[in-house]
């Protein structure tokens, strides 16, 4: 286990692993790492025998797939677990470092790649039901896990000894007739000691290390203090007249039984479904504001916390050599330079806010002079404007999309694709809305990975969608096949009624499944980067191309069957559905590219201008009104609740989703130029060189490998109804 995953990796808080890549100069890579601290000046850790007795963590798991003993593991197991394994990670460094042989790739590279192995498997549970399923004391542990967890990485980056050998090895590269995972290995743990500051001076070094650790506790209690401000709160309304032009079956599902009760949350499926359907005009201003006003103020005020997390990150990427956090994280990205990202997105930006001022247009004059359109009027509006314009009403869809037919329709297109199976298999469970899935290849049989899906939202489950995994693969003494998770947050139904889903629910069903594919799928021989491993601005790209055969009509005709008659869906339907799909796009780009634009700002600021920060929502207007954002289109996230980049694994990076739709559109695209959306050699590139291939190479090469060229820009520009589609000559 490199440094890359003792944190970041071990830790699935993070919804994918952060790369930790860069390229040096051949004399970077010759230089001789200054001395440091020890490992052995890092806080004492004990454990006893008796804290670890009866530990699940302690012993091997036996159920089938290897899935961890859900019902055995208590919160008192977690820590001393985690305790134990850092000390068996400690053993294992020091055996590398005291090595009297040489280094080689085999007892240093190797040898470092497979440490933290009992770390890593407390982590990745602990990460996960963190995640899911928290609580008052899983909440106190986050706080002493992670800082602990931090040290310890530091401690291994900053290991002079190691880092030698670790050159050492590095130095002769060309000369160790090493495959291509071996010679990939080698080069990403290499740039992951010099990424972490490895070669910096000692009193840089323990700069940095501050840095992290008080970054780690900020980062936590950044993410803790959006779930308490998410889930405190709640609109109780009892006139159900407040609730016109809701569903009926919204409504069922967030009222309280057995009361003439209905409980709004600024829970996402919550909010954006009342936002759109919602009559009440005063309501949603203050579900609009109870959303975008989360964690700006009292008790769980991100607002100091966040400035706070951008000055250590431009202070650290200064100590690193660099001019901005944003020009340390994008380095090793596609888009190499926060210039060239942020070039791309105003790019695409330009006729976003054309077509948003011309959808602000059309909304102003549905609602005349009764007065002008604000923030918490778009949703509502916009959806007003659609069904007068194309006769569609998003709603129609949802008898269609009942989630298991939606799930078996991903399934199936991935069966269709890649020549794999997926069979309901029984296994213990975190929670008992959780399903899994044993997948194999169709072809040999052979166990590939273990699928699990968490669907439901529940108040001990952090918001938003999501993949994760229990195990990564690996292949270097033993085939070990992964346990990858599925986490949505889909408003539960009433008791005996269906899950029916919208559209946006569909595709993100779509999306997050890709992501597993991902890490189901590959073939990488090395945990450190197989699975989901890459560049920010890369690895969005296998989970939102297969969100296109979600909508392609030869797909929808086997999966969108009414869920009472049993119907396909109507093929008008499906046109309607089509002709509205690049409806208020422009408002749906202006508010994601003005996120991504708050996100590079934040992180583009150099260490004295972060100084200089002291509001917040200040910094973020003068943002937005540089960019020409109109009032009434809110970021996707405000600073404040932007767990993406002040929580996660995003920062200087939520450009990516929009960066990877350049690969996903193209890559579509050449199955549509085929005339086949499962076109056979396609798809085994598609297959050998984007989901089974990790980060066995540059993220680049293996999407020229797929395609067989650059992507191009045009199928997003199109796809978004910026361009026009012409037809094609001849």
């Amino acid at each position: 286990m490199t440094p890359k995953h003792i944190v970041l990796g071990a830790a699935a808080a993070l919804t994918l692993t952060l790369p930790a890549c860069e390229k040096t100069s051949s004399d970077e890579s010759e230089a001789v790492a200054p001395a440091a601290p020890a490992a052995s000046a890092l806080p004492e850790i004990a454990v006893t025998e008796a804290e670890l007795r009866d530990n699940p963590f302690r012993r091997e798991w036996t159920a089938d797939f290897g899935v961890p003993p859900f019902n055995d593991i208590r919160d008192t197991h977690y820590l001393p677990a985690v305790k134990k394994g850092i000390l068996e990670q400690r053993a294992e460094i020091a055996t590398i470092v005291d090595n009297p042989d040489a280094p080689t790739f085999e007892n240093t590279i190797v040898a470092l790649d497979q440490t933290g192995a009992s770390l890593d498997k407390v982590m990745k549970t602990f990460g996960n039901i963190t995640n899911t399923d928290t609580n008052d004391t899983l909440s106190a542990l986050e706080s002493e896990i992670y800082p602990m967890l931090t040290r310890e990485s530091d401690a291994i980056s900053f290991n002079p000894a190691l880092f030698e050998r670790v050159q050492a090895v590095y130095a002769k590269r060309d000369r160790l007739g090493l495959d291509e995972q071996d010679a990939r290995l080698l080069e990403l743990t290499h740039r992951s000691f010099v990424r972490q500051g490895a070669a910096l001076s000692p009193d840089a070094k323990a700069e940095v290390a501050a840095i992290n650790a008080e970054l780690s506790s900020l980062t936590t209690e950044f993410g803790k203090n959006l779930l308490l401000a998410t889930k405190s709160f709640k609109i109780e309304v009892t006139d159900e007249a407040s609730l016109a032009g809701l569903s009926d079956d919204f409504k069922n599902a967030i009222k309280v039984d057995g009361e003439d009760k209905w409980i709004l949350t600024v829970d996402r499926s919550v909010y954006e479904t009342f936002m759109t359907e919602g009559e009440n005009r005063d309501l949603r201003k203050q579900m609009f504001d109870g959303y975008r006003l989360r964690a700006s103020s009292g008790e769980h005020d991100n607002g100091p916390i966040l400035i706070r997390i951008a000055q250590l990150r431009a202070k650290r990427a200064e100590l690193m050599g660099y001019t901005s956090h944003a020009a340390y994280q994008l380095a090793p990205r596609m888009a190499k330079t926060p210039e060239q990202a942020e070039a791309f997105l105003v790019r695409v930006l330009e006729p976003a806010l054309v077509r948003a001022k011309e959808e602000r247009a059309d909304m102003q004059a549905l609602i005349s002079d009764d007065f002008q359109l604000e923030g918490q009027d778009w949703w509502f509006y916009a959806d007003k404007v659609r069904q007068a314009r194309y006769a569609f009403d998003g709603n129609a869809l949802k008898p269609y999309f009942e989630i298991g037919a939606v799930r078996q329709g991903v399934f199936d297109v991935a069966s269709h694709l890649f020549n794999i199976s997926f069979t309901l298999v029984p296994t213990d469970t975190w929670n008992p809305h959780v399903q899994a899935w044993d997948v194999k290849d169709s072809a040999t049989g052979e166990h590939l990975g273990l699928f699990m899906a968490d669907m439901y939202s529940r108040s001990s489950k952090r918001g938003g969608a999501w993949m994760s995994s229990f195990r990564n693969a690996s292949n270097v003494d033993e085939n070990i096949r992964p346990i990858v998770v599925n986490n949505l947050n889909i408003t539960p139904p009433a008791k005996g009624e269906p899950t029916l889903l919208s559209y946006d629910e569909v595709e993100t069903v779509f999306h997050e499944f890709g992501h597993g594919l991902h890490s189901m799928l590959t073939q990488v021989k090395y945990s450190t980067f197989s699975g989901v491993d890459g560049p920010k601005d890369y690895t969005e790209f296998p989970s939102q191309l297969l969100e296109h055969w979600a909508d392609d009509p030869e797909v929808l005709a086997k999966y969108a069957k009414h869920y009472k008659t049993g119907e396909v869906i109507p093929l008008e339907l499906v046109d309607k559905m089509n002709a509205a799909a690049t409806f208020n796009q422009g408002f749906k780009t202006t508010e994601y590219i003005a996120a991504s634009l708050l996100d590079l700002r934040w992180h583009s600021l150099s260490s004295e201008e972060a100084a200089k920060i002291t509001d917040a929502r200040a910094f973020e207007k003068q943002v937005l009104e540089d960019y020409g954002i109109p009032p009434e289109i809110e970021p996707r996230y405000r600073s404040q609740y932007f767990s993406h980049i002040f929580a996660g694994g995003y920062s200087a990076g939520y450009y990516g989703y929009l960066w990877a739709e350049i690969l996903d559109a193209d890559g579509f695209a050449a199955f549509k130029e085929t005339g086949d959306i499962y076109n056979p050699e396609l798809a085994a590139k598609l297959k050998k060189w984007i989901y089974e291939a990790g980060g066995m190479r540059e993220a680049d090469d293996l999407y020229r490998n797929f395609r067989g060229s650059d992507p191009t820009i045009e199928p997003l520009l199109k796809n978004r109804g910026f361009i026009e589609n012409k037809p094609s000559e001849g």
